[in-house]
C-alpha cells in the first residue's frame, strides 16, 4: 500500500497508469492511497481462488458459450469472491493503511485506475467497511457481464490483478474545466477534491 507519490515511483502495471498521473497533482488530491495489484493477486492465491473458480467455470466452452449456464455460474462465483477470507495479516496491513491515509471514518469510495465504477460508503472505526467495499469491487469481475466480456475477448474467465486507488469523500464527477486545466481528456471531482484523470 502506497501513497500516490510512493506509487509514482512504481511501475504503471503495479500501480496503474493513472496513478502516476494524479501523482503529478498529489496536493489537489483528498485523503488517498493505492493498493498494489499483488494485494489482489494474494487475496486470490490464499482463499485458493483460482482452482475454485476454474472448476466452477470447468463447463464452459469458450467456442460455444451456453449464456444460462454463465449467467448461473456467474451468480455463484460473485459470492464465493465476496465471501472468502482474507488473511489477518492482510485485513492489518488494509486497515493500518486506512488510518495512516487519514480514512478511518467518513465516507470513502474506491475503485480501479482508469475505471469509473466504484465503490465506496461510510467508514468507522475500525474501518471494515473498507474491506467489504473492496471485497464488493473485486466480485464485480465475476458479474455475466464481465466473465462474459474476458470469454469472447480472450476466450478465457483468467483475468489480471490490479490496483485499487482509495480515496477519500464520495465518487467523482467529470468536470471539463478541470481536464482543461490540468490538460487532461477527462478529469474527476468530487467534494473533497480530484480523484480521477485520463
Amino acid at each position: 500500500m502506497f501513497t500516490f507519490a510512493e506509487a509514482a515511483t512504481l511501475s504503471a502495471a503495479r500501480v496503474g497508469q493513472e496513478t502516476h498521473l494524479l501523482a503529478r497533482f498529489a496536493a489537489r488530491l483528498p485523503a488517498a492511497f493505492v493498493l498494489e495489484a499483488e494485494f489482489e493477486e494474494a487475496f486470490y492465491r490464499r482463499a485458493n481462488l483460482p482452482e475454485q473458480l476454474g472448476k466452477l467455470f470447468a463447463p464452459i466452452n469458450p467456442r460455444r458459450i451456453d449464456e444460462d449456464l454463465l449467467e448461473t455460474l456467474c451468480a455463484r462465483a460473485t459470492p464465493l469472491v465476496r465471501t472468502s477470507a482474507l488473511m489477518d495479516d492482510s485485513v492489518q496491513l488494509l486497515l493500518r493503511a486506512v488510518k495512516n491515509a487519514g480514512l478511518a471514518s467518513g465516507e470513502f469510495h474506491l475503485r480501479r485506475p482508469t475505471e469509473r465504477r466504484s465503490e465506496g460508503g461510510e467508514a468507522r472505526p475500525p474501518s471494515n467497511e473498507v474491506l467489504f467495499a473492496l471485497k464488493r469491487l473485486w466480485a464485480t469481475d465475476w458479474t455475466f457481464e464481465a466473465v462474459l466480456a474476458r470469454l469472447d475477448g480472450s476466450s478465457s474467465i483468467a483475468l489480471e490483478a490490479r490496483p485499487v486507488l482509495i480515496f477519500a469523500g464520495p465518487a467523482g464527477r467529470p468536470d471539463p474545466a478541470l481536464a482543461e486545466e490540468l490538460g487532461m481528456f477527462e478529469a474527476w471531482r468530487s467534494a473533497a477534491g480530484l480523484v480521477g484523470l485520463a
